[in-house]
């Protein structure tokens, strides 16, 4: 059986793998949003986002790093997985990582939504108990035993409550997203259009197939996690630490993904802002086919209205 130390090597291993990952991604998503700004204004409360996941994933991963040199240097293996206030320290940024990839989701559906506030209000309560429940438990466990590997078992319901909302969160916000979006272009697909243009409903496929990629990579970590935790299995040490730079790698490949695609399509798209991350959105209709297809023309434009900030 995969015992506590070594799957808290595993994992560090696993960490370290995606953090150099995270790390190009990261140099190439900032070089394309500083590009950007010769296209159009910059924005700002990403660029801070974007910035302040990596921040919290690289201390996370200096912690776990600091604690595997001290502890092999001084005793191997022998009460590696242990728990010490280094790896305390990083539990608690395992959890704001979580909890600002959280905010990030709502952001972008904030602005998907018209920057409709009453519609953020249950998600922002589920990611916000789910970072006091988290918390919580670290307070605890200092008081009934900081040393141990993995929590004790009064405590697992806590912390399966502290991680499965921010799951319902991620849920929740991927449904309210790619559900508006379809509903606003759903008219789109049947109309006629010249061969070759990139149609609004086409813009909103794009934009649905990003969202829906971006939340179930979250959404399958989070969920294994979630799942191992509950039964108290020893491979929640390998999925933990791993699972802090999915929750920076996922919003940064988007920023990369459309920011390619871009470049390869410029001279028939706009790259616009959006509730999650660039997609790539439709020029303007041709005047010919606008006055041909006025009803296209309409729902093209609600279309860029959901999708571009």
């Amino acid at each position: 059986m995969l015992s506590n130390e070594i799957a808290a090597l595993v994992g560090f291993g696993c960490e370290a793998t995606l953090y150099g990952v995270y790390c190009v991604l990261f140099v190439m998503s900032m070089a394309i949003l500083v590009w950007r700004r010769r296209t159009r204004e910059l924005n700002t409360a990403m660029v801070v986002a974007n910035v302040a996941l990596f921040v919290c994933c690289t201390i996370h991963y200096a912690l776990e790093f600091n604690h595997f040199y001290n502890r092999l240097r001084s005793n191997g293996l022998t009460d590696f997985a242990d728990e010490t206030h280094v790896l305390f320290a990083a539990d608690i940024f395992l959890s704001l990582a979580d909890f600002l990839g959280d905010m990030v989701l709502i952001y972008r559906c904030w602005l998907v939504w018209g920057k409709n506030y009453y519609i953020i209000i249950l998600p922002f309560l589920t990611a916000l108990s789910g970072f006091i429940c988290a918390m919580e438990v670290l307070h605890l466990l200092l008081g009934i035993d900081p040393s141990a590997p993995v929590p004790p078992p009064v405590l697992v319901p806590l912390g399966i409550a502290g991680y499965t909302l921010p799951l319902c969160t991620n849920a929740i916000i991927t449904a309210l997203i790619v559900g508006r979006i379809y509903y606003t272009s759903r008219g789109l697909k049947t109309d006629e259009v010249q061969p070759g243009y990139n149609s609004g409903h086409g813009a909103a496929e794009r934009a649905m197939s990003i969202i829906i990629e971006s939340g179930g990579l979250y959404l399958v970590t989070q969920f294994i996690f979630v799942v191992l935790y509950g039964i108290k299995h020893p491979a929640v040490a390998i999925v933990a630490v791993a699972a802090v730079q999915i929750y920076g790698i996922a919003p940064t490949l988007i920023i990369i993904r459309v920011g390619w695609a871009y470049l390869l399509t410029k001279r028939r798209t706009l790259l616009k802002h959006t509730s999650n991350g660039d997609v790539l959105v439709p020029l303007p209709l041709p005047k010919r086919v606008a006055l041909a297809h006025p009803q296209r023309g309409l729902r093209e434009r609600a279309v860029r209205s959901l999708v571009t900030e």
